[in-house]
């Protein structure tokens, strides 16, 4: 039984990838899960109205919450981190945002991931970060409207994505606070990669705890369900949530056999919205 009272989430687009993807949210209801996170669901950043409609639906006749979804992220299986970072993608990204402001004004969504987007090699490393600052402030504004907040992470992996640790994230949101008064960012922490590439999840949640907007966790190494590697994470949420951290973790791993025998580790009891 976890010692915190923290509350869980299934992240649909890593999850239960062994059904069609507007089945996944049911699925999740089923396995006892009250709440789903997604990655963008669709292969284009401004997909066909009729798409947007159905996945709204599946979400809504699946009765959970969307407590989490990313904004457009590129070719995320050919190797794209994101486009917030990218100059010849700023137009797309933006006309992303007006479409995801408008899926969480439909389902209460209030939770916005922007990944910022691997290095370009012919692009100067200081252009690419205006671009982010001003991307980020642009999608900002745009979810405010209904009381969204964009968060940013850490990843990790073989490309060239330049945020790497809980500090070069609040460098990020810090800067982009800074040059544009923006209010509504926040910091995604993913356990699983913070880990993987060095941090002292500790230290992290000492001097950051009150950045963070949105959790994430996966063990390590292998970025499988808790239990089958060593990041003692029960411990870390427990740490979270004495400093105040009363948000959603998301369950974002994939899953060591069926993702429903991935589940072992959390009581049904755990998986509502209001646990007791």
């Amino acid at each position: 039984m976890p010692a915190h009272r923290l509350r869980y989430d299934v992240n649909c687009s890593i999850l239960f990838a062994e059904l069609p993807l507007l089945e996944r949210p049911a699925a999740a209801k089923a396995a006892g899960f009250d709440a789903v996170e997604f990655w963008w669901p669709f292969a284009a950043a401004v997909p066909r109205a009729s798409h947007v409609e159905a996945f709204i639906e599946a979400i809504h006749d699946a009765g959970v919450q969307l407590v989490g979804l990313n904004f457009f992220a590129g070719d995320m299986p050919g190797g794209d981190r994101g486009v917030v970072s990218n100059p010849a993608r700023s137009v797309e990204f933006r006309e992303n945002v007006e479409l995801v402001a408008l899926i969480g004004a439909a389902t209460g969504c209030r939770s916005f991931n922007a990944l910022y987007g691997n290095r370009i090699p012919d692009v100067h490393p200081g252009a690419q970060e205006e671009t982010a600052v001003a991307n980020l402030a642009f999608a900002a504004a745009g979810v405010a409207r209904i009381g969204g907040t964009v968060l940013v992470e850490a990843v990790s992996g073989p490309q060239p994505y330049p945020l790497r640790t809980a500090a070069d994230v609040v460098a990020v949101l810090d800067r982009v606070r800074t040059e544009r008064e923006v209010r509504n960012l926040a910091f995604l922490a993913d356990l699983y990669h913070l880990t993987v590439n060095g941090d002292d999840l500790d230290k992290v949640i000492a001097e950051h705890a009150d950045r963070i907007g949105h959790v994430q966790i996966a063990d390590a190494p292998g970025r499988h369900e808790p239990g089958t590697g060593e990041i003692d994470l029960d411990g870390h949420l427990g740490r979270l949530e004495e400093a105040g951290y009363r948000g959603w973790v998301g369950l974002e791993y994939a899953p060591s056999g069926a993702t429903e025998s991935s589940f072992g580790w959390l009581p049904r009891d755990r998986r509502a919205a209001d646990p007791t």
